[in-house]
């Protein structure tokens, strides 16, 4: 016998791995905005005397070859880092979304044309289709944004449009199209609302990948560049001294990768909170 419906009460119960990923997520969020207030020194400021320092109760990530608080670099780069999380999945949301509603929906030669498309960009590995997108002009924070925001496109439009296909043979959409409303009116006020919840869980885990993404980008001297306190720069940097200032790369490692731990548990924990199927027990 089926089990009846859930209790109203445990229908909003957060998951244990959304409200563990959202914390971690604020926590780190919280020292972006505030880094610049709350960091030790200036994350460019030379203490030549003090270079290769190791961690102490000044220094307390230690110093890089210049002498630079690490400390004060982690919580600068945290800014550039979420930022380029953040606004390149803004981009791949902008693009992917519209194309997934527009090949989900009219389907025929459009669909076909823009997932084969799609397909193209698929099959080059994402680092080297960012590589290939900046190769074209001298890099910048900017242009690393566009490049990755690009390389996610297809995901986001693989999602969308899938959720579209499902959407479009429901009854309410039926109605609608019996009704005679205009294709804008489907997609924008019936489709659209209620694509939202995959498209966001997806978007929520895109950002870890982006993060990852520009990082990588970097590290190979292709995205942010000196004196920015990116964490892949500083990694890339840090590969000269790992044999006499460990804590050069370790930091930012570090915190990179908390960074991405907390995102997936969030976007996990928005999955599971989203779909009725996993919040349920799959009753």
């Amino acid at each position: 016998m089926p089990a009846g419906p859930p209790e109203p009460g445990a229908r909003r119960r957060l998951p244990g791995n959304l409200l563990a990923g959202a914390a971690l997520v604020l926590v780190i969020a919280a020292a972006a905005l505030v880094g610049p207030w709350v960091a030790p020194f200036p994350y460019d400021e030379f203490h030549i005397r003090d270079r290769l320092k190791a961690p102490d109760a000044v220094y307390w990530f230690g110093t890089d070859e210049y002498g630079r608080d690490v400390f004060s670099r982690v919580l600068a780069g945290s800014r550039i880092s979420l930022f380029m999380g953040v606004a390149a999945t803004a981009v791949s949301l902008f693009c992917g979304v519209a194309l997934g509603l527009t090949a989900g929906f009219f389907r025929g030669r459009i669909d076909e044309w823009l997932m084969r498309l799609m397909d193209l960009l698929m099959s080059f590995p994402p680092v080297i289709l960012g590589l290939l997108i900046l190769a074209v002009t001298p890099p910048s924070l900017w242009k690393t944004v566009l490049a990755v925001g690009i390389v996610y496109i297809p995901a986001i439009v693989r999602v969308t449009r899938s959720v579209t296909l499902e959407l479009a043979q429901e009854e309410f959409i039926l109605a609608a199209r019996a009704r005679g409303e205009n294709a804008g009116y489907i997609l924008f006020r019936e489709i659209l609302p209620n694509a939202w919840p995959p498209i966001i869980v997806e978007a929520s885990l895109r950002v870890t990948f982006a993060i990852l993404l520009g990082a990588a980008l970097s590290f190979l001297g292709m995205g942010a560049q000196p004196p920015s306190s990116d964490w892949g720069l500083m990694i890339s940097e840090a590969r000269s001294y790992l044999d006499q200032a460990w804590w050069m790369a370790v930091f930012p490692g570090l915190v990179m990768c908390l960074t991405v731990v907390g995102i997936n548990l969030l976007g996990d924990g928005l999955r599971e909170w989203l779909d009725p199927r996993l919040r349920h027990g799959g009753a």
